[in-house]
Protein backbone atom coordinates (compact mmCIF):
# COMPACT_ATOMS: atom_id res chain seq x y z
CA UNK A 1 0.00 0.00 0.00
CA UNK A 2 1.17 3.12 -0.86
CA UNK A 3 1.30 6.39 1.66
CA UNK A 4 1.71 8.94 -1.02
CA UNK A 5 -0.10 8.80 -4.30
CA UNK A 6 2.45 10.94 -5.74
CA UNK A 7 4.41 7.90 -6.84
CA UNK A 8 1.23 5.87 -8.00
CA UNK A 9 2.53 6.47 -12.32
CA UNK A 10 6.64 5.32 -11.49
CA UNK A 11 4.98 1.60 -12.18
CA UNK A 12 3.75 2.40 -15.87
CA UNK A 13 6.41 5.02 -17.52
CA UNK A 14 5.17 6.43 -20.96
CA UNK A 15 5.62 4.01 -23.50
CA UNK A 16 5.13 5.45 -27.19
CA UNK A 17 4.91 1.84 -28.49
CA UNK A 18 1.74 1.42 -26.43
CA UNK A 19 0.19 3.88 -28.24
CA UNK A 20 0.93 2.51 -31.60
CA UNK A 21 -0.26 -0.97 -30.20
CA UNK A 22 -3.81 0.92 -28.77
CA UNK A 23 -4.41 3.89 -30.36
CA UNK A 24 -6.78 6.28 -28.74
CA UNK A 25 -10.05 6.42 -30.23
CA UNK A 26 -13.32 7.91 -29.49
CA UNK A 27 -13.73 5.83 -26.70
CA UNK A 28 -16.61 3.83 -28.28
CA UNK A 29 -16.56 -0.09 -28.95
CA UNK A 30 -19.01 -3.05 -28.85
CA UNK A 31 -18.69 -4.29 -25.42
CA UNK A 32 -21.97 -6.90 -26.31
CA UNK A 33 -23.75 -8.40 -28.69
CA UNK A 34 -26.90 -10.79 -29.29
CA UNK A 35 -25.90 -14.46 -31.19
CA UNK A 36 -28.06 -17.62 -31.77
CA UNK A 37 -26.54 -20.47 -30.42
CA UNK A 38 -26.19 -23.08 -32.63
CA UNK A 39 -26.84 -25.92 -30.63
CA UNK A 40 -30.46 -24.84 -29.12
CA UNK A 41 -31.53 -22.06 -31.51
CA UNK A 42 -31.54 -19.40 -27.93
CA UNK A 43 -30.74 -16.18 -28.77
CA UNK A 44 -27.78 -15.20 -26.43
CA UNK A 45 -26.16 -11.77 -25.59
CA UNK A 46 -22.40 -12.32 -24.79
CA UNK A 47 -19.83 -9.98 -23.61
CA UNK A 48 -17.11 -8.52 -25.50
CA UNK A 49 -13.70 -7.42 -24.81
CA UNK A 50 -12.08 -4.73 -26.91
CA UNK A 51 -8.94 -4.42 -24.40
CA UNK A 52 -7.95 -8.07 -25.33
CA UNK A 53 -6.82 -7.16 -29.02
CA UNK A 54 -8.48 -6.39 -32.92
CA UNK A 55 -8.33 -10.01 -32.99
CA UNK A 56 -9.75 -12.97 -30.76
CA UNK A 57 -10.62 -16.60 -30.69
CA UNK A 58 -11.99 -18.16 -27.70
CA UNK A 59 -14.61 -20.74 -26.62
CA UNK A 60 -17.46 -20.01 -24.23
CA UNK A 61 -20.54 -21.66 -23.31
CA UNK A 62 -24.03 -20.95 -24.02
CA UNK A 63 -25.80 -19.73 -21.02
CA UNK A 64 -28.51 -21.93 -22.08
CA UNK A 65 -27.80 -25.47 -22.54
CA UNK A 66 -24.36 -25.08 -21.66
CA UNK A 67 -22.94 -26.53 -24.92
CA UNK A 68 -19.56 -24.89 -25.89
CA UNK A 69 -18.87 -22.50 -28.96
CA UNK A 70 -15.76 -21.26 -30.73
CA UNK A 71 -16.50 -17.63 -30.85
CA UNK A 72 -14.33 -15.55 -33.30
CA UNK A 73 -14.45 -11.19 -32.59
CA UNK A 74 -12.66 -9.18 -35.44
CA UNK A 75 -12.64 -5.17 -33.94
CA UNK A 76 -12.30 -2.71 -36.73
CA UNK A 77 -10.99 1.25 -35.75
CA UNK A 78 -14.43 2.45 -35.46
CA UNK A 79 -14.76 -0.13 -32.81
CA UNK A 80 -17.50 -2.41 -34.07
CA UNK A 81 -17.26 -5.77 -33.97
CA UNK A 82 -17.81 -8.99 -35.72
CA UNK A 83 -19.03 -11.46 -33.85
CA UNK A 84 -18.83 -15.11 -35.14
CA UNK A 85 -20.23 -18.41 -32.98
CA UNK A 86 -19.87 -21.64 -34.43
CA UNK A 87 -20.64 -25.21 -32.23
CA UNK A 88 -17.25 -26.47 -31.12
CA UNK A 89 -16.47 -30.07 -32.21
CA UNK A 90 -14.83 -30.62 -28.92
CA UNK A 91 -16.43 -32.57 -27.08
Amino acid sequence: MHDNDDDVGEDFPDDPSLDEEFPLGDGVADLATVIVCPYCGESVEIALDPGSGSQQDYIEDCSVCCRPWNVSVTYHEDGTADVFVEASDDQ
